[in-house]
């Protein structure tokens, strides 16, 4: 148990495992705030990609000649 202990205490005391902790506990952050963006604003994001789906279908065909 003391062994255990002593090695907590080592990995608390050195500051990389520190700052991965950190770097982790913001990366689960930014994470989960990109999930909850989406899922909230998920069926609005749906209709604007349709609105831009039916613009570009209904957009006129025409060809593109290069100039002589």
């Amino acid at each position: 148990m003391k062994k255990v202990l002593e090695s907590i205490r080592a990995f608390a005391a050195e500051e990389d495992g520190i700052a991965l902790t950190e770097y982790l506990v913001l990366l689960g952050l930014l994470v989960a705030g990109v999930i909850s963006a989406v899922a909230v604003a998920g069926s609005s994001l749906a209709g604007a990609w349709e609105g831009w789906g039916t613009f570009w279908d209904g957009a006129p065909q025409g060809t593109w000649d290069a100039p002589a």
